[in-house]
């Protein structure tokens, strides 16, 4: 779906441990926990009028751990979830790949795994996205090298010590002052 109105700038999510607790190959309904103001990060965002996007390494698949309709459950129940407070995930983008899994038709190098871009660059030829505008947080280094590699801003996340909710409301204050000084 591309959006009709032009350009939208896009924030885009690693998922296990910046949007949803990493419980380690999560994919069960009973797995499901929220990071800490993960759902108001996303409502601002929408409100704001970003578009929202999950990009997520799923290796568990190619190691045989679960299949693609139990995670594909697993995204329904967090924009289930979401909805109920008023926000939305626009797409969720995966890769199934790992170069070490056990599920023969998945065990490849590609370029959609992170620290790869191409989830990111299948989200612009699908949407209609503002890259200046753009950024991407993640946990971990290969989150930051995908997002150096799309040329967007990589914002690192730690739920440890970092709180989702202030990290948007700053960046979305920054947002409106570059957009006042451009």
């Amino acid at each position: 779906m591309r959006s009709d109105q032009g350009q939208c700038p896009a924030a885009f999510f690693d998922r296990d441990g910046v949007l949803n607790v990493d419980h380690g190959y999560a994919y069960r309904p009973d797995q499901f926990e929220w990071i800490a103001g993960a759902p108001e990060a996303v409502r601002l965002l929408n409100k704001a009028g970003y578009l929202v996007f999950v990009v997520t390494n799923q290796s568990g698949i190619a190691r045989g751990l679960y299949d693609e309709a139990s995670m594909h459950q697993f995204h329904a129940q967090m924009q289930d979830s979401l909805r109920m407070q008023g926000a939305h995930i626009d797409a969720f983008y995966f890769c199934p790949h790992h170069p070490e899994g056990t599920v023969k038709e998945l065990t490849v190098r590609c370029r959609c795994r992170k620290p790869e871009p191409g989830m990111l660059e299948r989200a612009a030829r699908e949407w209609s996205i503002d890259l200046g505008r753009s950024f991407l947080i993640g946990d971990k280094d290969a989150d930051m090298a995908a997002a150096a590699a799309f040329k967007i801003r990589g914002i690192k996340f730690d739920a440890k010590i970092d709180s989702l909710i202030d990290l948007i409301r700053k960046e979305l204050l920054a947002a409106g002052k570059r957009g006042v000084n451009s």
